[in-house]
């Protein structure tokens, strides 16, 4: 009975940066862990990161390590993906997900609408 709702995609040129919020809205939420998944035109929904709700661990997809960042605040009900040198190849639609502690898309049950981010050449 909760919804998430992504925000913060658009347009950047290589090299530059991008923070995704994804609120969470609901009476409850028993997922411990808060996922980020992206889809580029013709290819599978890829593992970008995840955080869990609690402690705060996260692991984070080899293609984005060192350049992406996954944080939450549990006050504000938020998770956000901070992308920082930004790459055409990280051009496609950036959803939140909802779940359990899985870096598999196939584990989630409840997800955003997505968001798009586009990077320029």
């Amino acid at each position: 009975q909760f919804q998430l709702l992504e925000s913060g995609g658009g347009l950047v040129q290589a090299g530059g940066s991008l923070r995704l919020s994804c609120g969470v809205s609901g009476r409850t939420f028993s997922s411990n862990t808060m996922g980020w998944f992206r889809q580029a035109p013709g290819k599978e929904r890829e593992f970008v990161a995840i955080i869990h709700w609690s402690s705060g661990a996260t692991i984070h997809a080899d293609p984005v390590k060192g350049r992406f960042s996954i944080s939450r605040d549990n006050a504000k009900s938020t998770v956000y993906l901070q992308m920082n040198g930004l790459r055409p190849e990280d051009t496609a639609v950036y959803y939140c997900a909802a779940g359990p502690w899985s870096t598999r898309d196939e584990a989630y049950d409840y997800w955003g609408q997505g968001t798009q981010v586009t990077v320029s050449t």
